[in-house]
């Protein structure tokens, strides 16, 4: 995955700058982030320390509600797509949320993850000119077959600290906090509960966001 390659690039730049000591560079990754900076840690051994918020393993979204419970049906759509494309086809681009909370209600929606990533990237809470949460079905297929926690029992050793929100959606940060927990080779790990919140409270609301801080800022000043 280009996500992850683009935290070794990361590291890369930071090792030539004279007020960075590479023994002391750490990784903190929010959501889709957060199952790419532990993928990353595995095997970028200049990470000395993670840290995640609300992450989320996007392989295995890929393979569960992001495509319907099917990977196989999802991957022959992609296939079918991408060949259509290859002989001339316009490249297919899918919105991934509905314009307004009120559209997504109104079209059936009722996850708490979907509608509140909407109420964030669809309103100046998290709006960006260039943050337009689409994506390009035909080249999802490799997303389908990864996996950010493969080897994680035998490569992830570095101190952890997991943190995720109590209150489940679609997204599964609380079950993929759970489990990276649970399999990381990791001596110093901890999984941090801000309970009564959700995935998306965790981004910038200012009582759940001070609970991860207040584990996160001493586990740095410790680790690094």
């Amino acid at each position: 995955m280009q996500a992850v390659e683009d935290f070794r690039r990361v590291t890369d730049y930071l090792v030539t700058l004279p007020y960075v000591d590479e023994e002391r560079i750490g990784v903190l990754g929010i959501c889709g982030g957060g199952g790419y900076a532990v993928n990353a840690a595995m095997t970028e051994r200049r990470i000395k320390a993670l840290g995640t918020i609300t992450g989320a393993n996007y392989g295995r979204l890929m393979r569960g509600n992001f495509s319907g419970m099917n990977p196989i049906a999802a991957m022959e759509k992609m296939a079918k797509q991408r060949t259509a494309e290859a002989r001339g086809e316009a490249v297919k681009v899918d919105d991934l949320l509905p314009p307004s909370v009120e559209a997504g209600k109104k079209a059936g929606l009722t996850d708490i993850d979907v509608l509140e990533a909407t109420d964030y990237y669809r309103t100046q809470r998290g709006q960006k000119p260039n943050g337009l949460n689409r994506s390009v079905p035909s080249h999802q297929a490799a997303a389908v077959g990864w996996d950010a926690f493969h080897l994680a029992e035998v490569l992830l050793t570095q101190p952890m600290c997991i943190v995720v929100g109590d209150k489940p959606g679609a997204f599964g940060a609380y079950r993929d906090g759970c489990e990276i927990v649970e399999r990381a080779a990791s001596k110093e790990k901890e999984l941090v509960v801000a309970e009564g919140w959700s995935h998306y409270d965790l981004y910038d609301q200012p009582k759940p966001v001070k609970i991860a801080l207040d584990k996160l800022i001493p586990f740095y000043k410790k680790h690094l």
